[in-house]
């Protein structure tokens, strides 16, 4: 146990390193120096069943002033009144415009269907794809622009801040920021363009027009429900320069409004996140040996404290990683405390989200079933 502890020790420093890394050196979006050029950007907005979020989504991208050329949204065959918010604040501004529904084809997601309905009816030459629970911070879109152009690149996902209220969120979503930049390394994905180091959040994806037709848009994913990095890594393989940011101070998000909420948002792509069931295995393992189990191994090894400090120590690692992160997003330090009850959560979300694959019964979300056999 002693060995294995200092192991799990060597590998939580080198996390931690990982951690402190990204946290002093990924860069947020600059200011621009100068005004940019005005009606460029097509802000394009999925939502289905959004009532709630749409109508301040919307008022966000019309406050960025005339470099947002038209707001569009498509109602994707929404119960809850969306559309009709949408027609309201249409006859308010004309630059919104709600696009009507078509049937979702085979082979289709939702998001990715709408997603791409709504780049074939934009005008702009650049495309902001927004989440529909998403809020653009002042002066966002042109910080965006200044930033693709400066970076010669053709996508640009920028890392949302999360509007968390509730235990159940400042426990859990914390945890989706650790899980990523505890393995991803954010500053290295910034000068090398392997395919692999290709990062986004859906919330979030600024991209140019013509790379987008390039690239073959959301149609060349099609069928992900994990669509948003998996777009990212695409636009690498096919040739183009994409990369994200920290944009926590260009775009809010609240994900989740519960902890079921939560369950049901991560279930639907956790497992299917990992194209190969063996990544995902090893993936639950490294979190359940590195990130867990120094807490368990406390309990037993106590009574032995040369045999336990290396435990004691890989313990202490996991929580200063988690420490770090939450720093660098702004996030409540408490939630870092109380990891082990966090990370028994996540391992149990991608177990259920692979057996619900596994079995057949697929995943779901906002009505669809996806992975479904029977």
């Amino acid at each position: 146990m002693f060995a294995l502890g200092c192991v799990v020790l060597a590998i939580a420093l080198c996390v931690l390193a990982l951690c402190i890394w990204n946290a002093l050196a990924w860069p947020a979006p600059g200011l621009p120096g100068a005004p940019q050029d005005e009606g460029a950007v097509s802000v394009l907005i999925p939502a289905r069943n959004e009532a709630s979020s749409i109508q301040d989504c919307v008022e966000s991208a019309l406050a960025q002033g005339d470099i947002a050329v038209e707001i569009l949204v498509y109602d994707d065959h929404s119960t809850d009144g969306t559309g009709e918010l949408v027609a309201a604040l249409q006859t308010r501004d004309a630059r919104v415009r709600v696009l009507q529904p078509m049937n979702l084809p085979e082979g289709w997601c939702g998001k990715n269907f709408a997603c791409a309905r709504l780049a074939a009816a934009a005008r702009g030459q650049w495309l902001l794809f927004l989440d529909a629970d998403a809020r653009l911070r002042d002066g966002a879109i042109a910080r965006m622009l200044h930033e693709v152009k400066s970076r010669n690149v053709t996508l640009l996902s920028c890392w949302p801040g999360f509007v968390m209220s509730g235990f159940a969120e400042r426990l859990l979503m914390p945890m989706l920021n650790f899980l990523v930049f505890s393995i991803f390394p954010a500053p290295l994905s910034l000068f090398r363009w392997d395919a692999s180091l290709g990062l986004a959040h859906g919330a979030c994806l600024f991209v140019e027009r013509a790379a987008y037709a390039r690239v073959g848009g959301h149609e060349a994913v099609r069928n992900e429900i994990f669509e948003d990095t998996r777009i990212a890594r695409v636009w690498r393989q096919r040739g183009e320069r994409g990369i994200c940011l920290d944009g926590q101070d260009v775009v809010r998000v609240r994900m989740y409004g519960s902890f079921a909420e939560i369950w049901r948002g991560f279930r639907k792509n956790f497992f299917p996140a990992f194209h190969h069931a063996y990544v995902f295995w090893i993936f639950l393992a490294f979190h359940a040996v590195v990130f867990l189990l120094p807490f368990a191994a406390l309990l037993l090894l106590m009574i032995d404290l040369q045999v336990a400090f290396p435990w004691i120590a890989a313990a202490a690692t996991v929580l200063a990683s988690r420490l770090v992160i939450a720093w660098r997003f702004r996030q409540p330090l408490w939630p870092a405390l109380l990891h082990p009850i966090a990370e028994v959560a996540l391992l149990s979300l991608g177990v259920t989200s692979w057996w619900r694959c596994a079995t057949g019964r697929g995943v779901d979300w906002k009505g669809r079933q996806y992975r479904a056999t029977h």
